[in-house]
């Protein structure tokens, strides 16, 4: 069965989360040295400062080793985090504790997958606490704000802060540069803790970010395709909508046939999670047939366009052109490709491949099997909200494997508590981090 996604632990509101880190070789050793802790601590009378409790948590760091059985307390008081060391000790759940039992340290498929989603994971807000908190978040953000000026005329941080003047964040030539910068930092971010992909996939443009990731694009290249191709789109904006289906795809296929041509799948997420593309005419109809069959969907919030389908079709020149000085090179992460449903050399990710990353069917369920096949066990979403989660669940627990699925970060929980959290959880379940980081 799939591990549950990261844990809902919930920290107070703000900066300044600290992480306790503790490992035993045994669950009697977890306990024991968490109780040793607790002993010290209490009868420590020094007061209850930031640096206090950082100075702790980098002894803790240092000391030893990380054995099988781990616990994270996380907190921004000392009551909060000796509270949740005795939480350790005591062997019981707490909000503020991640525990577990890392059997994959030391194993191939500890590296995660690097999950990159498409459009629709965006809040306002979402970046503002990682920017105040986080000086590599925030520099990958400037790095991406200047590759992205030859081509907007707006400001990335000032878009994400939602200051005066800027455009909307639901304007289909922002949100997805805007969303590309906020994955790729907030990999960047994952991989300052020492956090580096075992391999790296995306989902409709979180392809380009991946690609990037994967070593195949450099950073100018990534961000002139992100960039142009969301401004072509505008050209077809109010044409077309697209549709989230809860439903196999073969089912969903067979009530499309009768709009043959103006309505596609545009992407399969899962056994049971299909969009379908196309004109809006059409779609209302569709919506009526879906009812009709009693299947749950859901419109793709603040899309007004049919990517995926036919309408891509018109911008096929256009695409190809914006595209055609990009000089893809083989990168060191392995690339598993959506438009493929496999794992491919990243060399071949030329203009081409980018027109049929916006026209074809988004495979993320195929993708998703091959990874699982070549024995990947562990994804973490790099985006502002998950969304692709449950669809790797449930493709996981139909192949009868057991998995570990993570979000970053989540809508309206967006700063350092939240991404040491993920860390916490990644950590736990075997992926080597550098707890340092959080103590520089």
């Amino acid at each position: 069965m799939t591990k549950p996604a990261t844990q809902d632990v919930r920290i107070a509101a703000g900066a300044g989360t600290v992480p306790w880190v503790l490992s035993g070789r045994s669950a009697a050793g977890l306990r024991g040295r968490a109780a040793r802790l607790l002993a010290r601590l209490e009868s420590d009378s020094a007061p209850d400062a930031g640096d206090r409790l950082a100075e702790v948590g980098r002894s803790l760091v240092a000391a030893g080793a990380a054995y099988e059985h781990r616990a994270v307390a996380l907190g921004r008081d000392r009551a909060e985090l000796l509270a949740g060391v005795r939480a350790i000790a005591e062997e019981r759940t707490a909000p503020n504790v991640i525990s577990g039992r890392a059997t994959r340290q030391d194993r191939a498929d500890a590296r995660p997958v690097f999950v990159f989603p498409g459009q629709g994971t965006q809040w306002v807000g979402m970046a503002v606490e990682l920017l105040d908190a986080s000086p590599v978040f925030a520099r990958q953000i400037r790095d991406c704000e200047q590759a992205l000026s030859p081509y907007v005329d707006w400001s990335l941080e000032d878009v994400l802060r939602g200051a005066p003047g800027t455009p909307p964040l639901n304007r289909v030539d922002v949100v997805q540069p805007v969303l590309f910068s906020m994955m790729l930092s907030l990999a960047r971010l994952w991989r300052s803790f020492g956090v580096e992909p075992g391999a790296a996939v995306g989902h409709s443009q979180g392809e380009i970010v991946a690609a990037h990731v994967a070593g195949a694009l450099p950073l100018e290249d990534a961000v002139r395709i992100v960039a142009l191709r969301s401004q072509a789109l505008t050209k077809i904006r109010g044409r077309g909508e697209m549709l989230t289906v809860l439903a196999p795809g073969d089912q969903v296929r067979a009530l499309l046939a009768d709009w043959d041509g103006v309505l596609s799948v545009a992407a399969v997420n899962g056994p049971a999670t299909v969009t379908v593309s196309g004109d809006v005419a059409a779609m209302k109809e569709f919506g009526a047939a879906l009812s009709a069959a009693r299947m749950m969907r859901w419109q793709v919030p603040g899309v007004d366009f049919a990517a995926h389908s036919a309408h891509v079709e018109d911008l096929r020149e256009t695409l190809l052109d914006l595209a055609a000085g990009i000089r893809p090179t083989r990168g060191e992460v392995p690339f598993y490709s959506t438009v493929t449903g496999r794992r491919v050399d990243t060399d071949e990710l030329d203009a081409e491949y980018w027109y049929r990353n916006l026209r074809q069917t988004v495979r993320f369920d195929d993708a998703v099997r091959s990874l699982v096949a070549d024995g990947h066990t562990i994804f973490v979403e790099c985006s502002a909200q998950p969304v692709l989660t449950v669809g790797m669940q449930d493709i996981v627990e139909e192949l009868g494997r057991s998995a570990v699925l993570m979000a970053t970060l989540r809508n309206e929980d967006g700063g350092m508590g939240r991404f040491l959290a993920a860390l916490a959880e990644a950590y736990v379940n075997g992926v080597t981090v550098d707890w340092t980081a959080a103590f520089a």
